[in-house]
């Protein structure tokens, strides 16, 4: 007779719940299986697709609007109206080599490059009211800038020379002067290894501008990029130095601050003795001898850079 085979109570039990393992396993699996198809299907349905066809009559309204239908709405978004935001465009296309896009024309492109410029906007803000991607609203701007840069020779002005017949009280004493030079700070973000470049003396992280203006306020030249922590003489030398940089001819000269060296070229003010115009304000001190007041009538004539500096900040 054969033997019966008896399992052992550890043996069942041991089975048992391998059993139960198997099963947990097996409910855990098809869980997140549903779980992913529910959710799959959540966001097709979620999602809405749009065809090119459905977005251009949006974002035609939407330019027409900005520049098309009143100067009110172009000046209030781009900060000029229709005529110049125009005369722009021209521009940008004949000089600085904008072209029409397969999908964005010139005056979207220009749109979009004020629409960032104007306010300060983020590119994600600008694609969302252009129902644009946001890697468009970013090339394009760039592709805008590119083109404005071409036209530095028609944006900034020639300077007039101060001559024998100028009248203006501030500026009739420095016969020949093309008009104030100065820099700088403005703000930027860089990366942290370069955060200690671009640390000013005021602990702002910043790049180092130098500009020059004539006396009508129009900047004539312009050398940004230097690190806050350069010295204003520093960028000036190089500004000197550079092929088509800064150049004085003999005769001339600007009005500069004691951060330059009185040379030839740049007329600074004498040291050690009261400049600024708050020290010359009503019931202080006048002039006493003809140093200080040669001082006091350079920093009246000089001060325009800074009205410059100051419009164009508030911009």
């Amino acid at each position: 007779m054969a033997r019966i085979f008896r399992p052992s109570t550890t043996i069942y039990l041991l089975i048992k719940d391998i059993l139960r393992l198997l099963h947990m396993q097996t409910l855990t699996i098809l869980y997140l299986y549903l779980k992913r198809r529910h959710l799959v299907h959540g966001r097709r349905r979620a999602l809405r697709h749009y065809s090119l066809l459905e977005r251009v009559p949006s974002q035609v309204r939407h330019l027409n609007r900005l520049v098309r239908l009143s100067d009110v709405d172009c000046f209030v978004n781009f900060r000029m109206d229709r005529n110049t935001f125009g005369k722009l465009c021209k521009l940008l296309e004949d000089v600085g080599g904008l072209k029409n896009q397969k999908f964005l024309s010139i005056e979207e492109q220009v749109a979009i490059f004020l629409g960032v410029l104007a306010y300060h906007k983020k590119s994600r803000v600008v694609a969302l009211d252009f129902l644009r991607s946001g890697e468009t609203v970013s090339r394009y701007v760039h592709i805008v800038l590119d083109a404005l840069l071409a036209l530095h020779p028609l944006l900034l002005a020639k300077p007039a020379l101060v001559d024998e017949e100028t009248t203006d009280p501030r500026w009739k004493y420095f016969k020949g002067c093309i008009g104030a030079l100065d820099g700088t700070y403005i703000n930027v973000l860089v990366s942290n290894t370069d955060k200690p470049r671009y640390r000013t003396r005021k602990g702002q992280i910043a790049t180092n501008t130098l500009a020059a203006c004539d006396r009508h306020i129009r900047f004539i030249y312009v050398l940004p990029g230097w690190e806050g922590s350069a010295g204003d003489s520093r960028v000036l030398r190089d500004a000197v130095s550079r092929p088509h940089g800064l150049k004085v001819l003999i005769g001339n000269y600007f009005l500069c601050d004691n951060g330059y060296a009185n040379s030839e070229g740049f007329l600074t003010p004498y040291k050690g003795v009261g400049y600024h115009l708050k020290e010359w304000a009503v019931g202080a001190q006048k002039p006493q001898n003809p140093i200080e007041l040669f001082n006091l009538r350079h920093t009246k004539a000089r001060n325009v850079i800074e009205r410059a500096f100051a419009v164009l900040k508030m911009r």
